[in-house]
């Protein structure tokens, strides 16, 4: 999944924790690049706690839950709030990547 503001792709991670961070944008889970997070204020545009107003949530079937305080919520958007990418290209990448390890040939257009 690509960072939500700049469409940059995380790359296989080396070791320890991850520099990209989770977060809740229009309440479907977005991934948010190291370069992105430099920018002041580039929480602003994050769902933030009903409770504590922090923008440290996560959201997982059907629920958003904050990292913060625990607060756990029902997610408004049912059925369409899972982890989405429109990325353009990125089903042609995964299809290619997988030819390449999967040693097959392109399907004739």
């Amino acid at each position: 999944m690509p960072c939500y503001r700049c469409g940059a792709r995380q790359t296989d991670p080396t070791r320890g924790a991850s520099p990209w961070k989770r977060a809740v944008r229009d309440e479907r889970q977005v991934l948010v690049c190291p370069r992105c997070q430099a920018i002041d204020g580039w929480t602003a545009d994050l769902d933030h706690c009903t409770a504590c107003h922090s923008s440290t949530l996560v959201c997982r079937l059907g629920e958003i839950e904050c990292r913060a305080c625990g607060h756990v919520r029902t997610a408004e958007r049912t059925g369409d709030n899972l982890v989405t990418s429109e990325a353009p290209g990125l089903s042609e990448e995964v299809e290619a990547a997988l030819s390449r390890v999967l040693h097959r040939r392109a399907a004739p257009t």
